[in-house]
């Protein structure tokens, strides 16, 4: 009773954190409550990136005192894994069964330490690729999005022409190939992994599953063998898709144990339980190897530490245009190391200016969003991006803070501008223009062209978005590396006339 009790406490409490953050990427019209998004606070690496230390602390505790149940509850890509491999036995006609592997102690320790070094030398490739939040996070946004999107759409089409408009069209402006084809890859990866030997992402590619592992390892509670009551009939180990029940030595491996309850009431004998176990008991041959083997990795990546950096500063830029990043980014760098690039932010945009980049502007960037203008613009009061961000990449803004924050600068060629050009009367940039710097000025007999004032530009886009010259806009917006205060902008007082009678 008591081993059905957690394991259905452990699968419902996976529903309750899944399901909700799924729906928070997949909700465009805003129906889900915004305190569903502390649901992301919550996971390891966008709690270390932000700072969140009572968090990150929180977590590594209560992985030592009761093991890895996060990546079993609380890890959405953990949840989307174990549905994998529910279906696996669905697809085959005798039920799957998994066998002890030996851990890949180099490839899993090599992966966190090099993570790690990057990061702290400002480069986060490693966790932009393998975090498991920021994967999920991306296959949501990018795969699974755009599959509600074009049902919404369809079911707003035949709704309008029955003249009922409670659903509305939208656009699907931010999916790039490269957003695409790596979230598909991920994906792939997952199920296939899944299929065929379970956990094996979380116990060898994943960092915040070998560091949890670490913690794990020496956990308070945990996954124990009665070597009594065993009789090696291997059940557990079968039912295991961590792959670290070893029935023949009748011990487990506790770093990669994700305390999925699994095995509980396999065992006839009940010889397998979750208990207390003193965690600084003799230390059997497979932990000595596993800690000999972890502590060359560091020797060996430690010593790597130079040619690491000489090759990130050797990184060449596949472009001298730098990328616009989004308001609350404080600058290119602090963007570059703490985003993992799990598009909630893209999704959010109502404006659906955000991108994520390819290789254009550097690896460093790979997969981050930028502002592209070519058909919308920033909002002038809008701090959703900043809002949802749970890596703090973007710093919460203020909509006073938002409205003198200055992510790039306006530029303006008169040698494109139609005013010049063919000499018609326009003025789009100015009109769409929040705080006047851009003003139209005049040029020739009644015609006025527009003269940039780039002190009290914000860089949001709207006179890009809107100039009608193709293929090179006669105004731009370039961006600032380091983003920029400005005053707020003082805007001309509207003269009251008195009105005595009619106008004509």
């Amino acid at each position: 009773m008591k081993n059905k009790i957690l394991k259905t406490g452990r699968v419902l409490f996976a529903f309750l954190f899944f399901v909700p953050i799924i729906y928070y990427f997949l909700d465009f019209s805003g129906n889900i409550p915004k305190a569903t998004g502390k649901l992301l606070h919550i996971q390891l690496i966008p709690a270390i990136l932000s700072g969140a230390l009572i968090t990150s602390i929180f977590l590594l505790i209560f992985t030592l005192l009761f093991g890895r149940i996060y990546c079993s509850t609380l890890c959405p890509a953990g949840v989307l894994q174990d549905i994998f491999i529910r279906l696996s036995n669905s697809f085959k006609k005798k039920r799957k069964h998994f066998d002890f592997h030996q851990p890949t102690n180099i490839i899993r320790y090599s992966l966190l330490i090099f993570a790690i070094l990057l990061f702290l030398i400002g480069h986060n490739q490693i966790l932009t690729l393998l975090d498991p939040y920021s994967n999920i996070g991306r296959i949501a946004a990018n795969l699974l999005y755009p599959i509600v999107i074009g049902i919404n759409n369809v079911a707003a089409t035949f709704l309008m022409k029955s003249d009922n408009y409670s659903l509305y069209y939208i656009s699907l402006e931010h999916i790039t190939w490269a957003s695409l084809i790596l979230s598909i890859i991920i994906l792939l990866t997952f199920f296939i992994l899944s299929f065929f030997r379970g956990r094996l992402f979380c116990n060898t590619l994943c960092p915040v599953g070998s560091l949890l592992g670490l913690f794990s390892r020496y956990s308070f509670f945990k996954i124990s063998l009665d070597e009594n009551k065993c009789n090696s009939c291997r059940l557990c180990e079968r039912k295991c898709k961590s792959e670290c029940i070893d029935s023949k030595n009748k011990s487990i491996d506790t770093s990669r144990c994700i305390n999925c309850f699994n095995c509980l009431d396999v065992c006839k004998k009940g010889g397998v339980s979750y208990k207390l176990a003193f965690p600084l008991k003799k230390i059997k041959s497979q932990d000595t190897d596993s800690r000999r083997s972890f502590i060359v990795t560091i020797a060996g990546i430690s010593a790597s530490i130079p040619f690491l950096q000489s090759c990130t500063k050797r990184q060449r830029k596949v472009s001298n245009i730098e990328p616009i990043t989004p308001p609350g980014a404080k600058n290119k760098k602090h963007f570059e190391k703490t985003c993992t690039a799990c598009h909630l932010c893209v999704v959010k945009c109502p404006s659906k200016i955000m991108k994520p980049a390819g290789v254009q502007y550097g690896f460093d960037f790979f997969l981050k969003p930028h502002l592209n203008y070519e058909k919308s613009f920033c909002t002038y009061e809008c701090t959703i991006c900043s809002e949802v961000c749970p890596n703090h990449a973007l710093q919460p803004l203020s909509v006073e803070e938002k409205i003198t924050t200055q992510i790039g600068i306006v530029q303006f060629n008169e040698n494109l501008c139609v005013v010049k050009t063919e000499e018609k009367d326009c003025g789009a940039c100015s009109e769409h223009c929040p705080t006047q710097a851009v003003k139209m000025v005049p040029y020739k007999g009644d015609l006025r062209i527009p003269e940039i004032t780039p002190d009290i530009c914000v860089g949001c886009g709207g006179c890009e978005c809107i100039c009608p010259v193709r293929p090179i806009r006669a105004i731009t917006v370039t961006a600032n590396l380091e983003h920029k205060k400005i005053s707020k902008p003082e805007y001309e007082k509207v003269k009251e006339v008195e009105v005595t009678g009619f106008g004509f």
